[in-house]
């Protein structure tokens, strides 16, 4: 579903990525781990296209990408759930999961959709009605991943969607992936810097150390301790 080759990205005349080679089978979760500041959030936001590679090509369900938009990558199936949330404070939770039909071709209102969203996270049908800068920072998590999935993604990125958030909320989201994952019509990209959950839910690995992948393998015989001299602070 995806493939980078090459890739490699500049802030100025810092490199922050180099030549990183990484695929995203369809229908599978994938997991980038690494230590803050090695490049993970760079990596996605260029898959995403809100920033240029400086070399490297990207490729999605086949067709090179490398020189689309955004916008553009948005509406052929890309879902990008930001580090932080990105939710709009100001707005409803039912106006910020309206908001991610923006992406949509058609940019209609899939009620559908809507209730399969509900039925995984109840609490956002509960609290529709509630400023979304109210809820608690799991909540915020759960409405961020829904204004997400109301449009059906065929590629996910998940940046840290475990951070902050109280070990429910952390099972809430471990059990909404292995879901999708079971479903087999989304592939994942995860972000994510707590091994164990990593390996809960990937069936395949990356380690990346400045900006570089050091380490990778399927997460079924994925070398814990040398992992873990990676990810230690």
């Amino acid at each position: 579903m995806l493939s980078i080759q090459q890739a490699s990205v500049n802030y100025g005349e810092s490199k922050i990525l180099r030549n990183i080679n990484m695929e995203v089978p369809d229908g599978q979760v994938v997991c980038l781990m690494g230590r803050n500041g090695v490049g993970k959030t760079t990596l996605i936001k260029s898959i995403m296209g809100l920033l240029n590679l400086r070399h490297g090509d990207l490729y999605f369900d086949g067709a090179n990408i490398t020189k689309w938009r955004t916008s553009h990558r948005a509406r052929v199936g890309f879902g990008y759930v930001p580090q932080g949330r990105g939710i709009f404070p100001y707005l409803t939770v039912y106006e910020n999961l309206l908001m991610g039909f923006e992406a949509t071709p058609k940019r209609a209102v899939d009620h559908q959709a809507l209730e399969e969203v509900y039925a995984i996270f109840p609490v956002l049908k509960e609290m529709r009605r509630r400023v979304a800068g109210t809820l608690s920072g799991g909540q915020q998590q759960q409405l961020a991943f829904g204004r997400v999935l109301v449009r059906r993604p065929k590629l996910l990125l998940l940046d840290e969607p475990t951070e902050g958030i109280q070990p429910s909320i952390m099972k809430d989201i471990e059990r909404v992936i292995l879901t999708l994952r079971d479903r087999g019509d989304m592939s994942i990209l995860l972000v994510e810097q707590f091994f164990d959950f990593a390996l809960s839910v990937a069936s395949y690995c990356y380690v990346m150390e400045t900006g570089s992948i050091v380490m990778e393998g399927p997460a079924a015989i994925f070398d814990e301790a040398k992992a873990k001299e990676y990810l230690a602070v």
